[in-house]
């Protein structure tokens, strides 16, 4: 079974709950500080394929970022590939993914199934 990463801020009180998961179950993970600006096109776009999900659809809507630059906007996926990888803080977080798949993890309760189904 491949290792489990984690794209987690330390700010936000959802990824700090989904690291306390996976130690409370002793799994191994690496942490993702995306908002480091690590993250690029390519492991985004790899992302997005594993979570079947389109760059829209993992856009933090509250943020201010969004409201003032986004909110409105119809964006191309490309476009908000870009938009994701300019502004990491707009990703919706936390992410927990392996080589083969992955899971937005609100509710953390979406972490816990897809640990179960790695089994």
């Amino acid at each position: 079974m491949s290792k489990l990463a984690v794209l987690h801020n330390n700010r936000c009180s959802k990824s700090r709950n989904a690291l306390s998961l996976l130690d409370g179950k002793g799994i191994d993970y690496e942490v993702i500080s995306y908002l480091d600006g690590l993250l690029k096109l390519e492991g985004l776009r790899s992302l997005l394929k594993k979570l079947n999900l389109k760059p829209q659809d993992i856009v933090r809507k509250g943020e201010a970022i969004f409201k003032e630059q986004f909110k409105g906007k119809e964006l191309s996926d490309e476009e908000w590939l870009q938009a994701l990888v300019d502004y990491p803080k707009l990703i919706e977080r936390p992410i927990v993914y392996d080589a083969k798949s992955a899971v937005v993890g609100r509710p953390i309760e979406n972490i816990e199934n897809f640990i179960e189904n790695r089994k």
